[in-house]
């Protein structure tokens, strides 16, 4: 199994460590862009390395460093911080903000973090490289190699280790996908670069190899009109060759052109990571990881994966819901904005504006049976009235809220009509004609 570590680099100022919580389903980080998510888990936690878009004031990508974020629910994500920055790796050219898609796996009680950057000089390096970060432990301090690995030349590296021992590395470079075997040390290649041949004609890049019942599946994102969608193939053996099968992930409609992507198992679960540009809609190079569930065909195939708000992981009923990452909504009178449409990091609201428009949001952990009320922050200019039902729109009533007139956000305390129990669905109702806006809700 591939196991990623956190930490930070060697630097002393870095033994500050950053627990930030972040409260999300998708966008599953809310605070600052991050994008590429590598994720595998780890010790009953899931970890993710994406990469870590910022503004530069151009209108291209622009990434310094790698943070890492640990999460055991997939609902709250803890930040460790930094753990690899551009200024920090003795061959990168420490200003071309150019540290994309990485990725990091454990061999023998150490912890190999990968990444590309721009090399410095003009030389044989000159170009993307991909250097490598090392720990004796899963939180760090990584040390940065002093040299790239010798003999690759490119972008999104991904390494894999096979059941027999044997390590693997993935990357793409000049608009094609190259792989070859790692030798022990897991810093130097042990064969030539290969091109993985056999797929349809279109940009490719982000490489991504895994195996599931002995069938390896090579994952990719793949320009076939416009925007990236995400396509995989099959083979039997983690050099190929692959059959080119089709696509995981549609390209998007709308919003962000690029894609890229992880998949793993976590608690039974197969989960595809990837990301959209949620946090930032007017600039696609500013995106933020998602994820959502995975399913197989019985022949071994991928089913085709439609994006959600809601992704993954139980929310507890006695935290803030945010119902605005919904898992359905009615076709007139439900819909969803920023809330500050100015600050898009303040997250959204629902608004509600025909009568019986609903939204629905799954997989709510009910398993406090002490729960007497619920809190909702909403706003209406008219005030109005919700129902709060279980499992479809027709489901049994549990709580009416009355929302007051107000012009500002107001916390109104209801007290439960019915306390329901396990993993259900909620569904929001409004019961009349008068709009009414919602921020959260929880139980109590």
């Amino acid at each position: 199994m591939r196991k990623i570590a956190y930490g930070f680099t060697m630097l002393s100022v870095c033994l500050l460590w950053v627990f930030n919580f972040a409260f999300a389903q998708n966008p599953l980080i809310m605070d600052q862009f991050t994008a590429d998510p590598s994720v595998c888990a780890f010790e009953g936690k899931v970890y993710i390395y994406p990469s870590h878009d910022v503004n530069c004031g151009t209108n291209w990508f622009c990434m310094k460093d790698y943070h890492v974020f640990s999460s055991e629910n997939l609902i709250e994500w803890t930040d460790h911080g930094v753990i690899v920055t551009q200024e920090q790796v003795a061959w990168v050219d420490s200003t071309s903000n150019s540290m994309w898609a990485p990725d990091c796996i454990e061999k023998d009680g150490k912890y190999y973090f990968y990444f590309p950057a721009r090399a410095k000089g003009n030389g044989q390096r000159r170009g993307s490289s991909i250097g490598v970060a090392i720990s004796d432990t899963p939180y760090g301090p990584f040390t940065p190699e002093p040299e790239p690995i010798e003999g690759v030349s490119g972008i999104d590296p991904n390494p894999f280790i096979d059941k027999d021992g044997q390590a693997y590395l993935y990357w793409a470079g000049g608009r094609r996908l190259h792989m070859a075997r790692l030798k022990e040390n897991m810093l130097e290649l042990t064969t030539e670069p290969q091109e993985v041949k056999g797929f349809p004609e279109g940009f490719k890049e982000g490489p991504y190899l895994f195996e599931r019942n002995g069938i390896y599946y090579f994952t990719f994102p793949h320009v076939i009109e416009k925007t990236e969608a995400i396509a995989y193939a099959m083979g039997d053996n983690p050099m190929g060759p692959f059959e080119y099968k089709g696509i995981i992930m549609d390209e998007s409609p709308t919003g962000c052109w690029t894609n890229h992507q992880s998949i793993i198992e976590y608690k039974g679960q197969w989960i595809l990571f990837y990301h959209h540009n949620d946090l930032s809609p007017d600039f696609d190079k500013n995106r933020s990881i998602r994820a959502d569930s995975l399913f197989f065909n019985e022949d071994g195939t991928i089913q085709k994966v439609v994006p959600t708000l809601r992704g993954v992981g139980l929310t507890l009923a006695t935290k803030k819901i945010q119902i605005d990452r919904y898992s359905a909504i009615s076709e007139s009178g439900a819909a969803i904005a920023y809330l500050d449409s100015e600050d898009p990091f303040k997250g959204w609201k629902t608004v509600l504006s025909e009568k019986d428009a609903w939204i629905r949001y799954n997989s709510l952990d009910f398993s406090d049976r002490d729960l007497k009320s619920v809190k909702v922050k909403a706003a209406s200019k008219t005030g109005g009235v919700i129902y709060m039902r279980i499992d479809n729109v027709d489901g049994s009533v549990i709580a009416q809220v009355e929302i007051p007139k107000s012009k500002d956000w107001g916390v109104v305390d209801s007290a439960l009509l019915e306390i329901p129990s396990g993993i259900r669905n909620l569904i929001v109702v409004l019961n009349g004609e008068t709009p009414i806006e919602i921020d959260w809700m929880l139980f109590e």
